[in-house]
């Protein structure tokens, strides 16, 4: 897995990640969101995934 981009806001923490089992697989994109306690623990989790298509519609790209 490769992680591009993370961000926190208040008790909420995102992650936007790459999966790839291996070189010749293109992927997929999840964006996982945790809800995080104020002992550092997750409390919830969230996620959404899709597979990296072999065309984009358009030049912006899923990272």
């Amino acid at each position: 897995a490769k992680i591009y981009r993370s961000a926190v806001n208040g008790d909420l923490v995102y992650v936007h990640v790459k999966y790839q089992n291996n070189p010749q697989d293109r992927g997929t994109a999840s964006v996982d969101i945790y809800r995080v306690n104020d002992q550092g623990k997750i409390t919830e989790h969230w996620d959404v995934n899709q597979d990296v298509p072999e065309k984009s519609a358009n030049d912006n790209t899923m990272f």
